[in-house]
C-alpha cells in the first residue's frame, strides 16, 4: 500500500492514499486485537508506519529510481512567474515553484514608516521589513490564525538576509520598503519562494535593486557511504531526509545559508556537492526570473509616494520649522506633504503627488535662500516711504528700493509712479553683514523699461 502510495505524484492524492493506508492497518490490528482482547498501541504502529515510509522513499532515491514526484535528483520544478498580480500595490509577482506558490508584495513608504527597535543597546530604526505569512491553508489543513509563529519570524529572517545585499544604499534611495509574502501553497521550500518573489516585487516596484536574487532548498538522504543531493527538495523529502540546507544568492555568488541537519556529521565531499548541485539549480532559477523582468523599472509605481531631498544652511532650520511649528505645519498642509529635517539640513520631501512634492521644494527653497548681490528678483511692494519703498524680494527677505534708484529721471513723489503691492524686477546692488538690503530698478534701466512692471500701479488720482 504505501510503496503503491509513493508511485502518486500528485501531493494530494499522495497523502490521501498514505492517510487510507493507515487507517486500514490501524483498523485491521484493532479487529485482531479485540478478538484477543488486547489494547492496541496506535502510536507504535504510526512510528513502524513512518519508518516504512521513510526505508521506501529513501531506498528509492538511493537506488537511482525517480523522486517522490518523478523527478531526478538535479531538476527543478516548473517555474511560473506572474508580474504585477495585484495592480493596485507599487509592486507584486504571484511565484509558483511546482505545488509552492507566494504572494509577494512590495511596498515603498516614508521616513514615517521606519520600524523602531527598542533593545538594551538602544532605539534603532529599520528601513527594510520582511514578513512571511503562512497559513495553515497552505498545506491544506485547518488551523488557528493569530500571532506570528516562530517559524514564520525564522524564514522571514532568512528571506530578508538573502535580499538586503541587493538593496540600494539608503542614502540615495531613502525610501522604507517592506515586503509581505503570502504562502498560498507549500509543498517544500517556501522560504526559498520568498526570496525569489520579494527580489521580483521590489524589481516590480522599481526599486533599483543590484541584481536578481534566487533561492533553492537542497537536501540529503545518506545511508552507511552511499549518499544523494536533491535539487529544489518537497515537503515530504525534507522530513523523510537527513537535511535541509537552502542556498540563496546572485550569479556571483551566495548572500544567504541556512542548514537543518539531523545525522551526526556530512563531510567535505558532501558539502562540496551540495554547493555546486545548489548553485546549478540557483542559474537554473534566476534564468527564469530574469525572462520575466531583465531589472528593476525605470520608473515607480504611479500608486508609490514621491520623495525628494534639498540640502540647507543648517542655520536656516528654523526659518523652515517657524514661531512653535507654523511654517512647517503651514507647508505640510498647503502642499499635503511629509517633511523631515535632518540636524545636517538635509530636507526629505515626500508626497502621493510629484507637483506638490515640487512645490513644497520650492517653497522651502525660497525661506532658505540667500540674497545675492547682483542678482535680478521679481519683488512684491510691501509699504511705501517718503524717499522710496520697501519691497520683498523673498520670503523674510526685504530690501530698500531709493527714490533715486526707480528711473532715469528725477521723481517729486513716489506715489506717482509706485504704489504698496505693486510687483516689479529689481537687483541688489548692496547686501550687509547686517542684513540690510538695497534695492535697484534703474540698474535694469529704470521704470521707462515696460518688463521692469509686472504689475501696474494702483490710479493714485482716484478718490
Amino acid at each position: 500500500g504505501l510503496q503503491a502510495a509513493y508511485a502518486i505524484r500528485e501531493k494530494q492524492a499522495r497523502t490521501a492514499k498514505i492517510k487510507q493506508v493507515y487507517a486500514d492497518v490501524q483498523q485491521k490490528l484493532a479487529e485482531a486485537a479485540a478478538e484477543k482482547e488486547e489494547a492496541i498501541d496506535s502510536v507504535g504502529v504510526e512510528d513502524i508506519l513512518f519508518s516504512l515510509e521513510s526505508e521506501i522513499v529513501r531506498s528509492q532515491i538511493l537506488s537511482g529510481e525517480p523522486r517522490i514526484d518523478g523527478r531526478d535528483t538535479r531538476t527543478v520544478r516548473p517555474i511560473s512567474i506572474r508580474l504585477g498580480v495585484l495592480p493596485r500595490t507599487h509592486g507584486s509577482v504571484l511565484f509558483t515553484r511546482g505545488e509552492t506558490q507566494a504572494i509577494v508584495v512590495a511596498t515603498l513608504g516614508t521616513k514615517h514608516d521606519e520600524q523602531i527597535i527598542d533593545s538594551v543597546m538602544g532605539d534603532s530604526r529599520e528601513h527594510f521589513l520582511l514578513h512571511y505569512n503562512f497559513p495553515p491553508f497552505s498545506t491544506g489543513e485547518t488551523g488557528r490564525m493569530g500571532s506570528t509563529k516562530r517559524r514564520e519570524i525564522g524564514h522571514g529572517r532568512l528571506a530578508k538576509r538573502a535580499l538586503v545585499a541587493t538593496l540600494p544604499n539608503h542614502d540615495e534611495f531613502q525610501y522604507t520598503l517592506r515586503l509581505v509574502s503570502e504562502v498560498t501553497e507549500s509543498n517544500g521550500s517556501s522560504s526559498m519562494a520568498t526570496v525569489c518573489g520579494g527580489s521580483l516585487a521590489l524589481m516590480d516596484a522599481g526599486v533599483p535593486v543590484k541584481d536578481h536574487v534566487a533561492g533553492v532548498a537542497m537536501g540529503l538522504i545518506k545511508e552507511g557511504n552511499k549518499f544523494a543531493v536533491l535539487t529544489d527538495i518537497l515537503g515530504d523529502e525534507d522530513h523523510l531526509g537527513d537535511m535541509d540546507f537552502k542556498v540563496a544568492g546572485t550569479k556571483d555568488g551566495i548572500t544567504a545559508l541556512q542548514m537543518d541537519i539531523k545525522i551526526q556529521g556530512i563531510t567535505k565531499e558532501i558539502m562540496q556537492v551540495a554547493l555546486a548541485q545548489a548553485k546549478e539549480g540557483r542559474l537554473h532559477i534566476l534564468g527564469k526570473m530574469e525572462e520575466a523582468i531583465t531589472g528593476s523599472r525605470d520608473e515607480l509605481s504611479s500608486f508609490a509616494p514621491r520623495m525628494l531631498t534639498v540640502k540647507i544652511n543648517p542655520e536656516k532650520i528654523r526659518d523652515v520649522i517657524g514661531k512653535g511649528g507654523a511654517t512647517i505645519r503651514a507647508l505640510t498642509e498647503e502642499t499635503g506633504s511629509q517633511i523631515d529635517i535632518s540636524d545636517e539640513g538635509l530636507v526629505t520631501i515626500s508626497s502621493a503627488d510629484l507637483d506638490k512634492a515640487k512645490e513644497a521644494e520650492r517653497r522651502i527653497l525660497e525661506i532658505t535662500a540667500e540674497v545675492e548681490v547682483n542678482q535680478v528678483y521679481e519683488g512684491t511692494i510691501q509699504r511705501m516711504l517718503d524717499f522710496g519703498a520697501i519691497v520683498q524680494i523673498l520670503p523674510g527677505k526685504d530690501g530698500l528700493l531709493h527714490i533715486s534708484e526707480i528711473a532715469n529721471y528725477r521723481i517729486n513723489d513716489i506715489n506717482d509712479v509706485l504704489s504698496a503691492g505693486q510687483k516689479l524686477r529689481v537687483k541688489v546692488i548692496e547686501a550687509d553683514d547686517r542684513g540690510r538690503i538695497r534695492l535697484s530698478v534703474k540698474a535694469l534701466g529704470g521704470i521707462e523699461n515696460e518688463e521692469n512692471l509686472l504689475s501696474p500701479a494702483a490710479d493714485s488720482s482716484e478718490e
